[in-house]
């Protein structure tokens, strides 16, 4: 390889590696947008989930309404002793959290009751 081939190469990698790391923060979100001062304690059904990174997505049927919960990222609840197989559709569960300031749907868990199992998520 000629000096300018490598110097390609290394911008090329460089680039890729940037965006990469780029979109996973846009991924990312802070906890402005969630209101601490009201906290939720919903008990519903688990319509689905998802155990993915930023952040695992539960969907928790209420007699109200359905609510989409954002968890932890999967390497802290398997830390924790909440493994993706713990999670089951149809299984009773208990959420305590805070709700999102613009969508009424949606709130930020800090921890779960899941078959008879309290963990901390933050």
């Amino acid at each position: 390889m000629t000096q300018m081939t490598r110097r390609q190469v290394t911008a090329g990698i460089a680039t890729l590696a940037a965006v990469g790391w780029a979109g996973d923060a846009r991924a990312h979100h802070g906890w402005g947008s969630y209101d601490s001062a009201k906290v939720l304690n919903l008990t519903g059904t688990i319509k689905s989930y998802k155990y993915i990174n930023p952040h695992g997505e539960l969907v928790l049927t209420t007699p109200d309404k359905e609510w989409l919960c954002t968890l932890a990222p999967p390497f802290r609840m398997d830390n924790r002793g909440l493994g993706e197989a713990a999670f089951k559709v149809g299984d009773t569960c208990t959420v305590v959290g805070y709700p999102n300031k613009t969508d009424p749907k949606e709130m930020r868990a800090e921890r779960i009751t899941l078959n008879g199992k309290t963990v901390e998520l933050r």
